[in-house]
């Protein structure tokens, strides 16, 4: 089991500076430093080495990756992901257990999954350590509020990944926090000496409550009502977080999903301008935006295709969205500012977005 702390920690020089990018939505504080300069940007794809797997609970592993120069990593914020480009041609995103401004290395857990599609599965019987692979990141869909008076994290499963890195900021920033951690065994959970150490953690073991879930309403409902609350998890898990946290203000709630929340649109039949590049293209049923507009020869960001990652979050100019991703909140679909073109469709005849 991975028993330590030291994930990164050597790497943690901060400074709060605030910045928006739209193909980034890293909404929360960066890390200023001189090392930036060094950097490949967030949006580069990078070639990274696997230099260690470690066990960090049963079927989860953890991995480390590093440029083959052993240079300085773009910076990561709590709560950020990576692409991974994995041999096979399967590309998945997998969150960060590491932060800090001036990191050599990223650090992501995954667990196998029975029901893969070829990610995790790959991961665990086949990626060896030396191997070479392309990565794009980081992203952060998912930040952490560093001023909050309270923060309330809770995690199921591999969804405690982005959780320990919030964690280990909190305790660094002497912010408060508790964490709420649930796994169907004690044997599942990954970081547990760790987050034994600290009196503010709480744990579930299904097994060990007669099959019973972790009661997600009653730790909502006791939370206070300044505070920010975090849940990653499986999709019932993030059911009932979302459902006890109805009537809380919503930029108070932070939610990261795995898989879609939502099918894609495409039932076409809508126009989209491309207000940039001058084009007119039709999208017709059973294609999506980002379908569409590769088709007619244009290099648009893009990675998951399900509306999870926001690689593909691209500027509404005109028209009303239908959207159908996982990230953006309410208060941004009313906006209709920005739309994830590749799950997304159109309530309107015509879109024209800033491509």
């Amino acid at each position: 089991m991975c028993q330590t702390w030291c994930i990164g920690e050597r790497n943690l020089g901060v400074a709060n500076s605030t910045f928006s990018a739209l193909s980034a939505r890293n909404r929360n504080t960066h890390f200023v430093s001189l090392a930036l300069a060094e950097a490949p940007s967030p949006t580069d794809k990078l070639e990274v080495v696997l230099t260690a797997i470690r066990l960090a609970a049963r079927d989860t592993n953890l991995y480390t990756f590093e440029r083959p120069d052993g240079g300085v990593l773009p910076p990561v914020t709590p709560g950020a992901h990576i692409s991974l480009m994995l041999p096979s041609g399967v590309e998945r995103q997998y969150s960060l257990t590491n932060y800090g401004s001036d990191l050599t290395e990223y650090v992501v857990g995954v667990k196998l999954d029975p029901n893969s599609r070829g990610g995790s599965l790959f991961m665990h019987n086949q990626l060896r350590v030396g191997t070479k692979i392309t990565i794009e990141g980081p992203l952060n869909n998912f930040p952490l509020v560093e001023d909050a008076e309270h923060v309330v994290l809770i995690a199921g499963g591999i969804g405690v990944t982005p959780i320990y890195c919030m964690v280990k900021r909190l305790i660094e920033l002497g912010r408060s926090w508790e964490l709420h951690y649930s796994t169907r065994s004690r044997i599942d959970a990954a970081f547990l000496k760790e987050f034994e150490q600290h009196e503010q953690s709480h744990f579930h073991f299904d097994d060990e409550n007669d099959g019973k879930f972790l009661d997600v309403p009653g730790i909502a409902g006791k939370a206070p009502q300044n505070a920010h609350l975090y849940c990653c998890g499986p999709k019932p898990m993030l059911d009932a977080f979302e459902k006890a946290c109805a009537d809380r203000p919503p930029d108070k709630i932070h939610v990261e999903y795995f898989t879609p929340k939502y099918e894609a649109a495409d039932e076409g039949g809508f126009t989209v301008v491309l207000a940039r590049s001058n084009k007119e293209i039709t999208v017709p049923e059973g294609k999506t935006i980002l379908q569409v507009v590769r088709e007619a020869g244009l290099d648009v960001p893009f990675s998951c295709e399900e509306g999870i990652c926001g690689a593909c979050e691209t500027r509404v100019v005109e028209g009303i969205p239908d959207h159908r991703d996982s990230i953006l909140t309410e208060s941004e679909r009313a906006q209709n500012s920005t739309m994830m073109i590749c799950c997304s469709g159109s309530k309107s005849p015509k879109l024209v977005l800033d491509i």
